[in-house]
């Protein structure tokens, strides 16, 4: 009867292991490994490091390098399609831009952000980032940015960026699709070490964000103060004064909890992005 009795025990407790390791198993399986989160580039404190007000030996950063179209400018723009459990993967259903040659004409495209809390024009830089600018009015017209919130904000002695795009909840996400780095990184041979040395967005400036080359999606950032970063962010163009003025309003709201990087205190939500 003993040996009866334990022999059942050992079945029992070797079926509820199994069971265990069966539920965790499957618990796994059903979670990405990559959480689709607000890409953060130096700009936003992400993995390039943090921005700085002057370069290491004191002197002032410099302006971002002169435009020099490079000989492929726009000839071969492609938008490959990213993994289900990619930082870039959508829960929108979205058409990626057509692959091929695209147009520097016009050299700008207007455009208009409508928040909840004001417009913000822009004038796309359709001359120096067409692939960049091509993305963004493909998902324009498919109404992708309708209803998304901006999901960080950057307010410091230094910074003052508004980071929108993400279709999560969360801001997270992307299109579904990366694209390739344009204006400025374009300017500078692969593997530069100037790559790593910072140089000045100007405020006004919307540029793309990445948390890596070459890994541009929708996520972008609008600058509101000079701000001093790497040159990896890809220039979409610049913001109007109205914009910049409802932008200042953001930032005045600041961040909530009181912190330096967050979630805006007041919500942000883009309704909308019509193409003028």
């Amino acid at each position: 009867a003993s040996i009866f009795t334990l022999t059942m025990v050992t079945i029992l407790v070797i079926a509820l292991v199994t069971h265990g390791d069966s539920t965790a198993s499957n618990a796994t399986s059903t979670t990405a490994p990559h959480p689709r989160t607000p890409k953060l580039g130096p700009a936003m404190g992400g993995p390039f490091g943090p921005t700085t007000a002057a370069t290491p030996n004191g002197t002032a950063a410099p302006a971002l390098p002169a435009f020099a179209p490079p000989p492929d400018l726009g000839a071969n723009c492609q938008y490959p399609v990213v993994a289900a459990d990619s930082p870039d993967a959508s829960p929108k259903p979205v058409n990626p831009p057509p692959s091929g040659r695209v147009s520097t004409t016009p050299p700008v495209i207007k455009a208009t952000i409508s928040t909840n809390v004001g417009d913000i024009g822009l004038d796309l830089d359709n001359a120096k980032s067409p692939c960049t600018v091509n993305s963004f009015t493909s998902l324009a017209r498919q109404q992708f940015f309708n209803d998304t919130s901006c999901a960080r904000l950057t307010k410091t002695a230094d910074v003052a960026a508004l980071l929108c795009g993400g279709p999560d909840k969360d801001g997270g996400g992307g299109p579904g699709y990366e694209f390739a780095d344009e204006y400025p990184t374009n300017q500078y041979p692969p593997g530069d070490p100037a790559l790593r040395a910072t140089v000045v967005y100007p405020r006004g400036t919307v540029a793309m964000a990445t948390s890596d080359p070459n890994t541009n999606g929708s996520q972008f950032v609008l600058f509101f103060q000079d701000t001093e970063t790497q040159p990896v962010n890809t220039v979409l163009g610049t913001i109007d004064e109205a914009g910049l003025a409802v932008l200042d309003k953001i930032g005045a709201t600041g961040v909530a909890g009181n912190r330096e990087s967050g979630l805006p205190a007041s919500p942000v939500t883009i309704t909308s992005i019509r193409l003028d």
